[in-house]
């Protein structure tokens, strides 16, 4: 399917919302995209998880031996990619009270085992490139990176091979020169970590 296919399949799941939001690299845009609201039905998360896999494959050859995925935004997304692909899906999440993004609950990688990192969204990339040193922390090979959508217009530099279904072009200010702030219009933290900025 075509960028103008997914961002048609977001808006007519409500995904695509308009306000004054805070994202978690702590910018501050008009324009939010809750995937969530896509891949709550399981049949669109498959649709995106083969997606990505169809878009990937050719440059991630051979085949990674894992998804991982930052939770929790990541985490149905990283499943339904490791199903498409035949592998399985582990993921990193913040204990709480830390800020620092942990493989917790037994996942242990090979030495060398190929894996690809999975977001729903990113905004400066921030959250997949610490799951990369993570991932790399515990000995595998980070080959691949894909995401739903892309809200930095395609800015964001990946070291390896990267694809994401719809990239967007998303107004971005930083909070002391957001002229929604400055016009005193309500903000909203619609993302899974409420009191991180780290993106």
């Amino acid at each position: 399917m075509t960028r103008e296919t997914w961002i048609e399949r977001l808006r007519a799941h409500g995904a695509l919302l308009e306000g004054h939001f805070r994202l978690s690299s702590g910018l501050h845009s008009p324009r939010y995209v809750q995937c969530a609201l896509l891949l709550q039905h399981p049949e669109e998360a498959a649709r995106v998880g083969v997606a990505i896999v169809e878009r990937l494959r050719p440059s991630v050859d051979p085949a990674p031996a894992s998804i991982v995925s930052p939770a929790i935004g990541g985490i149905v997304l990283g499943h339904e990619v490791a199903r498409a692909w035949g592998c399985r899906a582990v993921w990193a999440e913040r204990p709480a009270g830390e800020r620092r993004l942990e493989f917790r609950r037994g996942f242990e990688f090979r030495r060398g085992e190929r894996v690809v990192a999975v977001e729903d969204a990113v905004t400066t990339g921030g959250s997949l490139r610490e799951l990369i040193a993570r991932a790399a922390d515990a000995g595998a090979e980070v080959v691949g990176v894909a995401s739903l959508v892309d809200r930095s217009g395609g800015a964001i530099e990946w070291p390896v091979p990267a694809i994401s279904l719809v990239t967007l072009e998303t107004v971005q200010h930083p909070p002391d020169a957001c002229p929604q702030c400055a016009a005193g219009e309500p903000l909203t933290k619609p993302g899974s970590r409420p009191d991180e900025a780290a993106g």
